[in-house]
């Protein structure tokens, strides 16, 4: 059954996707040219965060990962923003101290990412048992991969959230590879999604790669927990077309035949045909949006890299709402130093 969303919104969701395929593209390209330092590709799961971040209320929090850029785009954190943190200038409102894409925006209630696996699904149950005890009707989503569920974290959060019954949606996206490990060394169940079973709560199993039964999925969770309903565990089955990082060459632990076989799912491709069928999108839309989304990087690209780097009295004015007298201290030292000529 098709969710009603009307013709704008659905060819809206489609430019975010390839807004979202073409960001991951000139990352990785700014990445190997040396003007930014490191890139996390998600490329091949756009339907999946797309799809569940726009099931969401601008109230409810999202507590990501690290590939979310989906997500930001539909929650409406800016490229201009995004290109500021990617160069690590003096308008990265994280003053260049996180990792590319472990970012976050209070404003829209996108909360900063962390490199360890997991550690955001803890902290997602306890923003909902927070406004579960307010009284307050929002809902906690929070985005990890299947390498993730062997990690302590997840099994805390899960158990937690059971107990409690707490409004999180816990969101899978099983992308078949923690880095070198496929998911079959990862967990010996039949799914990911059968393991709420253990905590008390229901686990549900989606193609993510159909960004229109994400969202269907996504939305039945949000609305459950929103009445009460408690916690929904999510499987998104989907594939990581890209690398793991700039860091990372999946040729070494994967076939070209795998990846072949994956990128015939592209859910791009496939949103873009159910448009064309449903006389929503040609090929003359396809160019427009395609331009548009280059120049609209081009634009962010060219204002981040004209900016200089955060400067380095940020180290010690961003690290407490008010600055402590040894925080001064040093701040005023490392001052007189400069003015000296010392290093």
């Amino acid at each position: 059954m098709e969710p009603e969303i009307s013709e704008e919104e659905l060819q809206r969701l489609y430019k975010i996707m390839l807004l979202t395929r073409s960001l991951d593209i000139r990352g990785v390209q700014l990445q190997r040219q040396g003007r930014i330092g490191f890139f996390i590709s998600g490329l091949g799961q756009e339907a999946a965060q797309i799809g569940s971040a726009y099931a969401l209320q601008p109230e409810d929090w999202i507590l990501p990962a690290y590939r979310e850029v989906g997500a930001m785009l539909v929650r409406g954190i800016t490229l201009t923003q995004l290109m500021d943190h990617y160069f690590a200038n003096a308008e990265d409102i994280q003053n260049g101290r996180q990792l590319t894409n472990l970012f976050g925006v209070r404003a829209v209630n996108y909360v900063t990412g962390s490199a360890p696996l997991a550690t955001q699904i803890p902290h997602a149950v306890g923003v909902a048992l927070g406004a579960k005890l307010r009284r307050d009707p929002i809902v906690a989503l929070t985005y990890f991969g299947d390498g993730a569920t062997s990690e302590n974290d997840f099994h805390t959060g899960m158990n937690f959230a059971g107990v409690f019954k707490t409004p999180t949606v816990f969101f899978c996206q099983n992308n078949q590879w923690a880095i070198s490990v496929p998911v079959s060394k990862q967990t010996a169940s039949e799914s990911i999604a059968i393991k709420a079973q253990a905590y008390g709560f229901e686990g549900v199993r989606v193609d993510g790669n159909d960004i229109l039964a994400v969202y269907r999925t996504t939305r039945e969770a949000v609305d459950k927990a929103r009445k009460g309903g408690g916690p929904t565990l999510i499987e998104a089955v989907t594939y990581r077309m890209g690398p793991h990082s700039s860091s990372d060459d999946p040729k070494r632990y994967r076939t070209e035949q795998e990846l072949a076989e994956w990128q015939r799912r592209d859910p791009l491709t496939r949103f873009r045909k159910y448009l064309e069928k449903k006389g929503m999108w040609n090929e003359t839309s396809e160019k427009q949006a395609q331009d548009e989304a280059s120049r609209q990087l081009d634009e962010a690209v060219k204002h981040a890299e004209k900016l200089p780097r955060p400067t380095i009295e940020t180290l010690f004015s961003d690290v407490y709402e008010h600055m402590p007298w040894n925080l001064e201290e040093q701040l005023r030292q490392l001052k007189t130093e400069k003015q000296g000529g010392t290093q």
